[in-house]
């Protein structure tokens, strides 16, 4: 057995001032009632809230305030993630950093799939976050929407990882599919998911963490929690080696695919339907974007089931009933209208909007 205890902080996050001292002393309550904890992971922007005019400078106070705690406490921390602005480019990044027990920044990472287009304005990393702990196994990170797209921790699993760091700000009403796709990932990637949301500006709470076997060992409700969970990796290999309870093999499955995925190939052609979608923005007010409705073809009204009654064929009104005398099949014939040809209203197509 190779265990870890790694802490998830569940915490409310203003947004509107600085949250870096409540995220202090709440690492220094966890680590007085748990201090076996090794591993302490906060949720996404947790330290200065959800809005980018508050963004940093890629070194600044509060950096330097967690490297110190976690020195203090002799734990790994990763302190969600903050706006960070680079100096050079203008651009913003949403951007989390790995701390070792020695207070040391050993790696940055920033989000690659930025909510967009609600988080408009937010630059896209470009490079994984792939690091050891001595002696227990190698881990990953991956911000909030990253997860959604499964290559991005495929690449991570790739390079061995066997634990995703998923910290994320969620306060609308898809987390219920996100917590169904933190536990698909850890089935398909065969790894430990350990998935942190905040509270108030911070999220709706609700933190996951799932094993391997996509069993969830711990979820979180709507209020502030604390989580430490001691991880066991060797159930990471040795589900790797023999499936999940002895069936799939889904990493080494993928290894020895027989077939390359064109769509990864942008000059391919294959990804032809999604150049046909429209732009990516923000709905708005009654809008048709994606409904392309045909509208039907008006129909001739069916003959009458019962006696003494008779429909317009356009309308499909009732007519009122006047007697007439007895016409023979000839004459019915001839007196019967022709079908209406279909208008060219019914091949037309509305627009979207």
């Amino acid at each position: 057995m190779t265990p870890f205890a790694i802490a998830g902080v569940q915490m409310y996050v203003n947004a509107l001032q600085s949250n870096v001292e409540g995220m202090i002393h709440r690492l220094d309550v966890l680590m007085a009632r748990f201090p076996w904890t090794q591993m302490v992971l906060f949720s996404e922007l947790a330290p200065y809230g959800p809005l980018d005019k508050f963004a940093q400078a890629p070194q600044n106070d509060a950096l330097e305030t967690f490297c110190e705690a976690a020195r203090k406490h002799r734990v790994w921390l990763i302190p969600g993630s903050m706006f960070l602005r680079d100096p050079e480019t203008g651009l913003v990044f949403n951007t989390a950093v790995v701390i070792n027990p020695e207070g040391e920044i050993i790696k940055r990472y920033s989000k690659m799939f930025p909510f967009r287009p609600y988080e408009a304005g937010i630059a896209a990393g470009t490079d994984f976050c792939v690091f050891d702990v001595p002696d227990v196994g190698r881990f990953g990170l991956s911000i909030c929407y990253d997860i959604w797209f499964p290559e991005t921790t495929r690449e991570l699993t790739a390079q061995g990882v066997e634990v995703l760091l998923h910290p994320v700000l969620t306060g609308t009403t898809d987390r219920d599919a996100e917590l169904a796709i933190a536990r698909a990932t850890a089935a398909q990637f065969q790894c430990y998911v350990f998935d942190v949301n905040g509270l108030g500006a911070g999220g709706v709470g609700r933190s996951l963490v799932v094993d391997p076997s996509a069993h969830v060992l711990h979820q979180s409700a709507g209020q502030e929690d604390m989580f430490p969970i001691e991880i066991d990796l060797n159930m990471v290999r040795r589900q790797r080696e023999t499936g999940m309870k002895g069936l799939g093999q889904v990493l080494k499955s993928f290894r020895d695919r027989s077939v390359d995925f064109s769509v990864y190939d942008r000059n391919s052609g294959t990804d032809a339907y999604l150049q046909t979608l429209g732009p990516l923005e923000i709905p708005q007010q009654g809008t048709r974007a994606g409904l392309h409705v045909d509208v039907p073809a008006e129909t001739v009204q069916d003959a009458p089931a019962f006696k003494g009654m008779a429909f317009d064929p356009l309308t499909g009104a009732p007519l009122a009933h006047t007697a007439a005398p007895a016409q023979t099949a000839t004459a019915q014939k001839e007196a019967t209208p022709e079908p209406l040809a279909p208008t060219s209203l019914g091949n037309e197509q509305q627009t979207s909007g």
